[in-house]
């Protein structure tokens, strides 16, 4: 064991964060927090490094264990290169080679003393294996292949540091990190800044990483592909799945539904027991009392079954477009298009229909947002054309927020924009995107990435757009928002355009891919996993994609099916399964549920009769009381033996109640 956490807590302000949280880590475990934003993962890890003191509970790491840590916003001092900055992190190996090198010069110093030669010969000796052991003679490599594989170009190495922006800070940290291979590795969101192709390259490298890994992603395909347990952080609490995150996303929906349907049961069993509580109490009889008492007790011992958290910071994401486009929506000829001299891509040609959903991939900086912005007119082509079909409205997401107001509130961002709202829609709008109280008066400034996205994804809401340009939609959404926003998407009647780099979102939304590939557009008609089966399959031409016009999956000859298409027949089958397992106990289940109503009704006819008995007992009680029928003897001696025949009817019906109402009780406990 690596690492063990036990009932530790954490708050703040009075609100806690992790509530006796416990859990151990083993060599090689290759773990995923998960949790919605503001969980405590970030917490979390920070009370494993020891940059946060827990409240309680203990943290404990294995002897001579290292650790590190890639915060979301690391610190790169200036003054070195960004080559210089990774190596730096072996920087006693230069020093080992240059020490090697002076040994080697003594060692050809033949007047020297045998007995100091024999010591420089152990020495050099012992150095050389070190060196050999800390990667000494693949320094130069290691360092190259990380910088490529996150995404540097060999002429970025030679830049300052201090040039250096946010997101290129953060890769460089990582690879300092990955250089370093502590025993303990934890990663706070690192795929943020990497294209597809760097987190692809960060993948292999996890799964060969010879330490153990915990990892805090929104990126569900990385961790798929990565880990073997999930820590979901819900409520303060923490459990552990094992795992990849589609097994744990599976397994959590089983255990949901299980919680609810005994929590639901519980409070079921409760109310049944309080009600014939009442009953017995109402019968008002010494017997019936007893047993009223006995079950009370037996209510004050029953245990509660807690409700299971419910998720409330679930947005409301619905969009609808307010006039149907024609079928044709979007065509382009030989677009093209350059910065400075440097060419981001040519010939490029599209031709979109109703109903699309295509995403552009490719690698940062090759053009994918500079397309959407000259399909949303932003910017200009080079040369080409670009026109849209007849009812075509568009409506645009920008990952930056440009189209938010720094200077507004949330409310008069919504109010400025759409000026015939009340403030009541408003209102209501904004409590839809998890605005609400005293948040709809904060300035947009102050708010954070995922607080802007749900507000901008509000006003594209408010569009009624047919035609939506998304650029990277999913950023800084946590993955409840990213599914909501998947499943809008999917049920959307429009088109949709997007930029993105989150490969489930993807391979969950798409119907077709733009690859941007060597300046030009790689068309592919289907999935993340279609795109993937294509890039592996050696009979599909590349070049015939470029024209736009790569096969269908129609015209595809038969070949392996996708994960996706046979995850689907897995699911297929396993319902005709449990259809087949149901259909044999039909017959059963219609008679239990024949019998119980059966039981049902009897119950309902002996309250029916109690409540006929009890009222013409009562009448008798208020004939007696007449003054003419009290000095009748004959009549009070009639009612005398109604009476006491009712009392005798009314007994054998309390018993047969209770007997009634215990035998439905044990027959639904049965099930």
């Amino acid at each position: 064991m690596i690492l063990s956490v036990s009932h530790l807590t954490k708050s703040y302000d009075g609100v806690d964060i992790l509530k006796d949280v416990s859990f151990h880590l083993e060599e090689h475990d290759r773990a995923a927090v998960t949790g919605i934003n503001g969980a405590g993962k970030t917490t979390l890890l920070r009370q494993i490094t020891g940059e946060e003191t827990p409240d309680s509970g203990a943290v404990v790491i294995a002897k001579d264990t290292t650790v590190s840590y890639l915060a979301q916003n690391p610190q790169i001092l200036p003054g070195r290169t960004i080559y210089e900055e990774l190596a730096s992190v072996k920087a006693y190996l230069p020093e080992m080679e240059q020490e090697l090198r002076s040994l080697e010069g003594r060692m050809q110093d033949h007047s020297a003393d045998p007995e100091l030669l024999e010591g420089v010969y152990r020495r050099y000796e012992e150095l050389s294996r070190r060196f050999a052991e800390e990667g000494g003679y693949e320094l130069s490599s290691r360092v190259s292949g990380i910088l490529k594989g996150l995404g540097f170009s060999e002429e970025e190495f030679s830049l300052p540091t201090e040039v250096l922006s946010g997101g290129q800070k953060t890769r460089l940290s990582l690879g300092k990190l990955l250089l370093s291979e502590p025993d303990l590795l934890l990663l706070d969101e690192p795929t943020n800044h990497l294209d597809l192709g760097s987190i692809a390259w960060l993948e292999n490298y996890l799964k060969g990483y010879r330490g153990t890994v915990v990892i805090v992603s929104h990126d569900r395909y990385f961790l798929d592909r990565i880990v073997n347990k999930v820590l979901d952080i819900e409520n303060g609490r923490l459990r552990v799945y094992t795992g990849n995150y589609t097994a744990f996303a599976e397994k959590k929906a089983v255990l949901r539904k299980d919680l609810m349907k005994a929590y639901l049961n519980n409070q079921a069993e409760i109310r049944h027991q309080q009600e014939v509580i009442a009953k017995l109490k109402q019968f008002n009889r010494e017997k019936s009392i007893k047993r009223a008492e006995s079950r009370e007790k037996m209510l004050a011992k029953m245990q509660r079954v807690e409700k299971p958290f419910e998720i409330e910071d679930a947005m409301k994401l619905h969009f609808t477009p307010a006039h149907i486009s024609g079928n044709d929506v979007l065509q382009a000829e030989g677009l093209s298009k350059s910065f400075d001299g440097k060419l981001l891509f040519s010939g490029v040609d599209l031709d979109v229909k109703r109903g699309e959903k295509l995403a552009i991939i490719g690698p940062n900086g090759t053009g994918k947002t500079t397309l959407l912005r000259i399909i949303d007119g932003v910017l200009a082509p080079d040369t080409g054309s670009l026109s849209f079909g007849s009812r075509v409205e568009l409506a645009y997401y920008d990952q930056e927020h440009h189209v938010l107001d720094p200077d507004n509130t949330v409310f008069e961002e919504i109010s400025d924009a759409y000026p015939q709202m009340n403030n009541t829609e408003i209102r209501n709008l904004l409590a839809a995107f998890l605005f609400t109280g005293d948040d709809v008066f904060k300035e947009i400034k102050d708010l954070s990435g995922g607080e802007k996205g749900r507000l901008s994804l509000s006003k594209l809401m408010l569009s009624k757009a047919n035609l939506l340009l998304l650029d990277e939609p999913t950023n800084h959404l946590d993955i409840t928002s990213k599914e909501i926003l998947e499943e809008a998407i999917r049920n959307y009647e429009g088109t949709v355009i997007y930029v993105s780099h989150d490969r489930y979102f993807i391979n969950r939304t798409a119907t077709r891919i733009l690859e941007l590939s060597q300046h030009s557009f790689v068309n592919y008609i289907g999935n993340y996993d279609y795109y993937l089966e294509k890039k592996a399959d050696p009979d599909f031409d590349e070049r015939k994609a470029i024209s736009g016009r790569s096969e269908s999956p129609a015209e595809a000859p038969a070949k392996k099916q996708s994960a996706a298409d046979q995850k689907t027949e897995e699911l297929l089958s396993y319902m005709h399964r449990e259809e087949s397992r149901r259909s044999l106990s039909w017959q059963e289940q219609k008679e239990r549920k024949a019998k119980l109503q059966k039981m049902k009704t009897e119950l309902k006819n002996c309250e029916a009769s109690i409540h006929q008995l009890e009222q013409r007992d009562f009448e008798i009680d208020e004939l007696m009381s007449h003054p003419e029928i009290a000095t009748n003897s004959a009549k009070l001696n009639e009612l005398s033996g109604e009476k006491n025949a009712i009392g005798e009817k009314l007994e054998a019906l309390y018993e047969q109640w209770e007997t009634v109402s215990e035998a439905i009780e044990a027959f639904q406990n049965e099930e």
